[in-house]
């Protein structure tokens, strides 16, 4: 999301400059408008852990005086928001004050956050921060619920960028290939940790299949991947199932998909849903965290109860059940994903970049 964002800023003529440890996969630095500056954590005897922290304010303050930045927009509220707060202490010190932006996007929050350890350094970076922005109002409220935050937090929602696209692009090549006699393809990413719930997608792909012909595929990798094929092993699902591992052209993937599957515990907004339905599939989700705000239900999905997979799988075939049924979700999940484009996003972030320019 923050690649995307920078990326979309320097193509208005904004001056970009990206401050991270390891070049983000989505960045092309030839791009006009773009600059990339690498926090490089030297090894020292000393520690144990290396202090990428400190590292990582002091290659704040060095391109801020040097590249005469305006605004220090952090994503995660640690270490990028108190790693930023040490930095504007530091230029403050040499007269120079450059507001700083938090935005929140879930883990931080959620799991990371709720660590009482780290209370205290959230709490105090969030509420130094000029402005904090959050993904979802689900994450907002969990943020006023297990901090004491006293800044405001305004949502401004994930997105996707859409372009000029009227139409999701299907690879008919590729569908023919993965459901070679129609089967109609269920389809799931994720990083495969227990949240994601994925004996849940087995199950439901299970109770589909039982009634129609369908493919599974499992893009993504992680800790309950092996469980996942052993799963299917044990239910005689392999056949039918396609696990594609980490994919970078998961846009092409999801196009050949008829429905998405995404039964998490939790979700601070649900990004992978908006991708799908960004690339016209219906969502079968539960209804946790940020996911309602995301996947109208009945409109271009379902949503159903966490664990509630009999639900789950009797949605699903209410969509799959006709080509016509289908045609219309696809049509809806598009139609809904369209209020997500970035277009309608980023001048949000650029009134509120213009609100600090101002206050300062």
């Amino acid at each position: 999301m923050a690649t995307e964002l920078g990326k979309a800023l320097a193509a208005k003529g904004h001056q970009i400059h990206f401050i991270s440890y390891q070049q983000p996969v989505r960045l092309d630095t030839f791009l006009e408008n773009i600059h990339y500056h690498e926090v490089s954590v030297s090894d020292y005897p000393l520690f144990d852990y290396q202090p990428y922290e400190l590292v990582l304010s002091s290659k704040l303050v060095d391109v801020a005086k040097h590249e005469n930045l305006d605004i220090l927009h952090v994503h995660y509220a640690i270490p990028h928001a108190s790693a930023a707060y040490m930095a504007q202490r530091i230029l403050e010190s040499e007269g120079i004050y450059i507001p700083f932006i938090t935005t929140l996007h879930g883990t931080d929050i959620t799991l990371v956050g709720r660590d009482s350890s780290f209370e205290p350094v959230i709490t105090f970076a969030i509420n130094q921060s000029d402005a904090v922005t959050a993904v979802s109002e689900s994450l907002k409220q969990d943020t006023l619920n297990h901090f004491k935050v006293t800044s405001k937090i305004e949502v401004i929602p994930n997105f996707v960028c859409l372009g000029s696209c009227e139409d999701p692009v299907v690879d008919t090549e590729l569908k023919e290939h993965m459901a070679p006699n129609g089967e109609k393809i269920l389809a799931h990413v994720s990083n495969f940790r227990k949240v994601k719930r994925i004996p849940d997608v087995i199950e439901v792909f299970e109770k589909v299949r039982e009634k129609i012909p369908a493919k599974l595929m499992l893009v993504g990798d992680g800790p309950e991947r092996h469980q996942a094929e052993v799963m299917c092993r044990e239910k005689g699902l392999t056949d039918d199932l396609y696990i594609l591992g980490k994919v970078q052209d998961t846009e092409r993937v999801l196009g050949i998909a008829d429905l998405f599957l995404l039964p998490s515990e939790f979700e601070s907004f649900g990004l992978a849903a908006l991708e799908a339905m960004s690339a016209g599939v219906p969502v079968i989700s539960s209804n946790t965290g940020g996911i309602p705000e995301v996947n109208k239900n009945g409109f271009s999905g379902y949503l159903s109860d966490v664990g509630d997979v009999d639900t789950m799988a009797k949605n699903a075939l209410h969509i799959l059940k006709d080509d016509q049924t289908l045609s219309q979700f696809k049509l809806q999940a598009f139609e809904q994903a369209k209020k997500f484009d970035i277009s309608k996003i980023l001048p949000r972030y650029e009134e509120l970049y213009q609100k600090l320019l101002n206050r300062h």
